[in-house]
């Protein structure tokens, strides 16, 4: 996800796009840089599904804290003045 992508994405979340719908994204954004997709999982062997969905948990779930605490951040700002 490069700069433009983060502010997009930071934008959505301030306008209210719903967390599990944010999740679901970067669920597959993660898999796709491995070349799958959600919908592939079921046709990988369980081993290979489980690590790949564990790594893009916890990609999904990084993304989200630095997001929210980006959000939280400008809002204490603004705030401010």
């Amino acid at each position: 996800m490069n700069q433009l992508d983060n502010i997009v994405f930071e934008n959505d979340f301030e306008q209210g796009m719903t967390q599990s719908a944010m999740e679901r994204m970067l669920l597959e954004e993660y898999l796709r840089t491995k070349g799958n997709c959600l919908a592939d999982m079921d046709a990988l062997p369980t081993e290979q599904a489980k690590t790949l969905m564990k790594a893009a948990c916890q990609y999904a779930s990084l993304k989200m804290a630095h997001v929210e605490s980006t959000v939280h951040f400008r809002d204490k700002i603004r705030s401010a003045v």
